[in-house]
């Protein structure tokens, strides 16, 4: 359902996804473009009225929070990248992002190897 969203719902879901739980003012404070506070409300409460985001009061306003897990999120969209940058090869999605950065720790290297043996089969 994300993929559907209209580009500004889905751009306020993600930050919301990325800060677990925030006011307006932390949505619109971690958005790349500005935008009112009187349209966050109206986005975030579209996104409610969906079932994609609830809201609590809080001691400093009301906070809204993602409802899907994030994971299932970032699952959805990484596969949705892999598909349309990477032809739907894993592999090749990997191989980018181990060449866009700096080291790797031996914790990760350990759960890549494992994740390899486990994606070709083997026992770990």
């Amino acid at each position: 359902m994300i993929e559907s969203l209209p580009r500004r719902e889905r751009e306020v879901f993600e930050t919301l996804c990325r800060l677990e739980s925030a006011t307006t003012a932390g949505v619109r404070a971690a958005l790349s473009d500005t935008l009112s506070d009187s349209a966050i409300r109206t986005l975030l409460a579209r996104l409610e009225t969906k079932g994609l985001v609830e809201r609590a009061n809080g001691v400093d306003g009301v906070h809204y929070s993602p409802v899907p897990r994030t994971e299932a999120v970032a699952a959805g969209a990484l596969q949705r990248m892999v598909d349309t940058f990477f032809a739907g090869s894993a592999a090749n999605a990997a191989t980018a992002l181990l060449g866009m950065g700096g080291k790797i720790t031996a914790d990760e290297a350990e759960a890549l190897e494992r994740a390899i043996d486990e994606a070709l089969g083997r026992k770990s």
